[in-house]
């Protein structure tokens, strides 16, 4: 006598395979394409960056077209002075607070042993110090 098998089981097997398959195939694709939307709304971002940018930008150049603009610029950035006029430039005396940068003092010695000493070596942990 021979003992027959159903079908069931077999079949239920392979379109649970079937259905992984397809749903893998669309979330794949679905993932890329949330990417490449989010790509693009940062592009769009940027573009409107870099447009308000270049708008100031035509602004400062159109600006460099006039005369008083030349004429401030080369007073501001070049000390320039008109015939019959007095220039005059002040300094800030030695040792003010913007010369001199702040100097930190020199770290306290740790109370670490030959072994940390060793190891603190041989991890690099010695070269930030």
């Amino acid at each position: 006598m021979s003992v027959g098998r159903r079908p069931g089981p077999a079949i239920a097997t392979v379109l649970i395979f079937l259905m992984g398959a397809a749903f893998l195939t669309q979330v794949v694709p679905y993932g890329q394409i949330l990417d490449s939307r989010r790509q693009v709304a940062e592009a769009h971002e940027e573009l409107a960056k870099l447009e308000a940018e270049n708008v100031s930008l035509e602004a400062d150049v159109a600006a460099l077209h006039t005369d008083a603009e030349i004429e401030k610029l080369a007073r501001e950035k070049l000390g320039y002075v008109r015939p019959g006029e007095t220039a005059y430039v002040v300094l800030d005396p030695p040792g003010t607070p913007d010369d001199t940068e702040p100097v930190e003092p020199p770290p306290e010695p740790e109370d670490s042993t030959w072994v940390d000493r060793v190891w603190d070596f041989l991890s690099g942990g010695d070269i930030g110090s």
